[in-house]
């Protein structure tokens, strides 16, 4: 292939892929209101609308150069201010907290302003002028992908802030959960072990990978167990009628006295039944219904997870026994499918045991022992785009594995999620490992 016809080929390449992904975003803003868009119900999510506006001023600030005095139509110095997240070295940013509070652009207008970038930007690769800057964009579609999970998380937890029934994103049915049976346990050896991005030749389908992933490096594992599915809302429920949420001494001093101050007695987005208050609803993204009981639990703080840990006398796995386990099993499990018209956005039962891991990837992100830190080696990229990562590196802990409202395509076995461990409202399950005493 010449040169001329390879270049062509990475252009067609980036502009599929970054279509494929912008267009994703569209269609999971389409069940939404204009009002719905323009809500923030805490500190922690962002309306739908800074979510659009946000993923596409990433591309016009690292991708086309905006900088607020070209003219151009896309680049505005409003837009640099209200739509950066988090990147000090660009400049100064509207307060995170505040994001709710802003009408004005309106929808409209940011729709339009998705559409000039996305349109200038095909434009620079259908012109052979983008490929130099192809690491950036295709960081870019995998940021989008992150904000795409982070939206219908957002709009869940505004949907469910509505007093009378907690509307539904989706009009579907959910059809109750199979039994998944009693936890088993897979058994996996210790030893050193190597872990993190480069280990082997093994690669994601584009070669991408967050620098949070790497370096390589070996680490010392013990011979563990972890369960063969995740745990259960059956399981939760033994916890609630043992009294899992008033017994101080199952929880870490910090989870306790978190617990206590916000008043947890059960998962986010569970409520109990006002004619009946021994049962449970539960809000969904396809709206309310009784809690299934068969179905993962989800929406649980690291706290609530290691609670629940301690009184089933068993532990977290750290970030790295689960790794070592995903390393040899393929990326497969119920990720998000918003075009499938059977899609619940929610968690799915686990089926019959198979002897083997169950629900590995994707259905609930995986809470882990492991504090988010830096592998050894790792440095942050220069300029504004090494404060993607790098600088969250504390008092944040691990989650590995995926969801159910992450994009297919978009986990590793390598790839690490964070949140502060008091956070419930993004998808997080939980998966039991014990010691293997030999």
């Amino acid at each position: 292939m010449s040169a001329d016809a390879s270049a062509d080929a990475v252009a067609d390449d980036l502009i599929g892929r970054f279509a494929m992904v912008r267009a994703r975003t569209d269609r999971l803003t389409a069940p939404l209101s204009a009002e719905d868009q323009v809500v923030q119900s805490m500190p922690d999510t962002s309306p739908t609308k800074w979510h659009r506006a946000h993923t596409t001023w990433f591309f016009a600030e690292f991708v086309l150069g905006a900088d607020g005095t070209s003219g151009r139509r896309w680049d505005r110095p409003e837009y640099r201010f209200l739509y950066n997240s988090y990147y000090e070295a660009v400049g100064a940013r509207h307060p995170r907290p505040d994001r709710g509070l802003v009408t004005r652009p309106s929808v409209a207008e940011v729709a339009d302003y998705r559409t000039q970038v996305d349109d200038a930007v095909e434009q620079l690769l259908a012109r052979g002028e983008g490929t130099g800057l192809a690491s950036t964009l295709v960081l870019g579609t995998h940021h989008e992908e992150q904000h795409q999970e982070l939206l219908l998380l957002d709009i869940k937890h505004v949907l469910a802030m509505n007093p009378a029934v907690g509307p539904a994103y989706a009009e579907v049915v959910a059809a109750p959960a199979q039994d998944p049976g009693s936890i088993g346990w897979v058994e996996f050896g210790g030893g050193l072990v190597e872990v993190g991005r480069g280990c082997d030749d093994a690669s994601p389908v584009d070669g991408f990978a967050f620098d949070n992933e790497g370096p390589c490096h070996e680490v010392r594992l013990y011979d563990y167990a972890l369960a063969d599915r995740l745990l259960t809302a059956g399981d939760w429920l033994a916890f609630i009628d043992d009294g899992g949420y008033r017994r101080p001494e199952l929880w870490k001093s910090d989870g306790w006295y978190r617990a206590q101050s916000e008043g947890w007695e059960a998962p986010l987005y569970w409520r109990r039944n006002p004619d009946d208050p021994s049962t449970w609803w539960i809000h969904t993204m396809t709206g309310l219904r009784l809690v299934d009981p068969h179905e993962p639990v989800v929406h649980v703080s690291y706290y609530e997870a290691d609670a629940f840990a301690t009184w089933a006398g068993a532990r977290l796995p750290t970030e790295f026994e689960w790794e070592h386990a995903a390393a040899s099993r393929p990326v497969d499990g119920v990720f998000l499918a918003e075009q499938d018209p059977a899609c619940v956005f929610h968690p799915t039962s686990a089926g019959p045991a198979t002897g083997d891991l169950r629900q590995f990837f994707g259905d609930c992100w995986e809470w882990t022992s492991s504090a988010y830190q830096p592998y050894p080696g790792f440095r942050p990229a220069g300029g504004a785009i090494g404060e993607y990562n790098g600088k969250f590196m504390s008092g944040q802990q691990v989650l590995r594995g995926g969801s159910v409202y992450t994009p297919p395509g978009h986990v590793r076995p390598t790839y690490r999620n964070f949140f502060h461990p008091h956070t419930r409202w993004h998808g997080a399950g939980v998966r039991l490992a014990v010691d293997q005493v030999r």
